[in-house]
């Protein structure tokens, strides 16, 4: 039994055998139970797993929802994710390997001669075994380690696929938008001339003097300039979307179309559990519990090492022979390594994964009190927003009136052009400035679902 022992040996460390190091616990965050703005938010804890849902189509947007599905499979942004985390998620396979012997297989054959001494062969075939039992749980931490960073891997996935739809969704936003406001002053424009036209008749007729006509083609030339730049924002907003769905943008176009001012409303008692699906929370809390591990793998260093070999193979001087049982060589072997002195290297190593620790500690705390002020920036901007554009909308229409009226008053000779040009310029501003209130609202519901996570759909169940 004696060729045995270093097995008996090792099963005994075995039962013995666990993970040195401390066990993961998730890090307390500051408490808030509820957000200031709107009331019946609350607070809740990561769950990255919950469905977001298609939340883009809640804008209401064929071509929008097209460039999504577009964005999600050529975007190379979200294709570098995608390929960091099945790295990550090969690296643990690999990490986990080592938990197993590694098993080789050999085989030689030889012949030898010279001189007065007859030729001989030999030949070999030998099968052996390498293993390292995991007495310390230096490669269960390992493992532990490398499957926490694939899942914030993971995390970091769904973080690129949320910043690009809000990025997809907010470009897209404003292109329409930027449509809307060239159709604005296509209108606007036609009516400068209307009025241009109507000084030239009362200016030939001796009833006006030259200076309106100077006056009305100035704000006719002002109006077309800014008709002409809008071109150039159209044209940027196009090329970046064209980058995000992973087309060159020289060969990227979207047509004009119409624009649909829709804002998701953001549901009354709206579930705060939806906060818990933010990726870059995941990732963080992730990341804590990989650098946990790294402090169990440190902490196993002090401990020795034990490799345990073994081989069984058949050698012989004929093939005939080679596996007759007299050709029969095995071997069993225990290995055993222990540093006895490394000047403070291992503890300065074992210092300096504990520092790692309380920094990734930090920073998922860190990123906790930010997705809190998001959220809270995002609701109020919501509701300042809505009410902002209310009052918008009633300074809009009050300015179209005014300026109607003002032209009719100068056709009937009773104010002075300069009136007409102060009332057109107002009108003008009211009208873009509600466009541009239109897309605000859009846009901070865009930053609203990434702030939550994207999407506030209850999940199925």
């Amino acid at each position: 039994m004696r060729p045995y022992a270093p097995l008996i040996l090792t099963a005994a460390l075995m039962a013995s055998a666990c993970a040195v190091g401390p066990d993961y616990a998730v890090p307390v965050t500051p408490a808030v139970t509820d957000f200031k703005a709107p009331e019946g938010w609350r607070v809740a804890q990561p769950s990255d797993g919950l469905e977001r849902g298609d939340w883009w189509t809640l804008f209401g947007d064929g071509t929008l929802n097209a460039l999504a599905a577009r964005a999600e499979t050529a975007n190379q942004t979200i294709a570098a994710a995608e390929a960091a985390y099945r790295q990550a998620r090969a690296a643990t396979r690999e990490t986990r390997a080592s938990l197993f012997p590694s098993v080789d297989l050999d085989g030689s054959g030889a012949t030898s001669g010279g001189g007065d001494v007859a030729d001989s062969d030999t030949y070999q075939v030998n099968i052996g075994a390498t293993w390292e039992p995991d007495f310390w749980g230096r490669i269960r931490r390992s493992v532990e380690a490398n499957d926490a960073s694939a899942q914030a891997s993971a995390a970091d996935l769904a973080s690129a696929h949320l910043s690009i739809q809000g990025e997809l969704a907010v470009n897209y936003l404003n292109l329409r938008e930027a449509d809307a406001e060239t159709a604005l002053l296509d209108r606007t424009i036609a009516g400068y001339e209307r009025a241009l036209e109507i000084t030239r008749n009362r200016y030939e007729a001796g009833i006006a003097p030259r200076t309106d006509v100077l006056q009305a083609e100035t704000t006719l030339a002002s109006a077309r300039s800014e008709r002409i730049g809008l071109e150039r924002t159209r044209a940027t907003y196009e090329n970046a979307i064209a980058v995000l769905v992973g087309e060159p943008a020289s060969t990227f176009t979207l047509a004009a179309a119409d624009w649909s001012p829709t804002v998701p409303e953001v549901p009354v008692g709206l579930p705060s559990t939806l906060l818990e699906r933010r990726p870059d929370i995941a990732s963080a809390e992730r990341a804590v519990a990989a650098a946990n591990a790294q402090i169990g793998i440190q902490q196993a260093a002090f401990f020795p090492t034990v490799s345990l070999t073994g081989s069984t193979g058949q050698t012989a001087s004929s093939l005939d022979d080679l596996f007759a049982n007299s050709a029969n060589v095995w071997s069993l072997g225990l290995g055993l390594a222990q540093t006895l002195f490394d000047a403070g290297s291992r503890r300065a190593a074992v210092d300096q994964v504990k520092a790692s620790y309380d920094a990734s500690v930090a920073t998922y705390r860190q990123t906790v009190l930010e997705a809190f002020q998001d959220v809270e920036d995002q609701l109020t901007a919501t509701d300042v927003l809505r009410r902002q554009y209310a009052e918008l909308e009633i300074a809009s229409h009050a300015a179209d009136r005014t300026e109607a009226m003002i032209l009719n008053q100068y056709r009937a000779g009773t104010v002075a052009y300069t009136d007409v040009v102060t009332a057109q310029a107002s009108a003008l501003s009211a009208r873009r400035a509600l466009l541009q209130g239109a897309v605000d609202r859009q846009t901070t519901a865009v930053a609203l679902i990434q702030a939550i996570g994207g999407g506030w759909q209850a999940p199925s169940t």
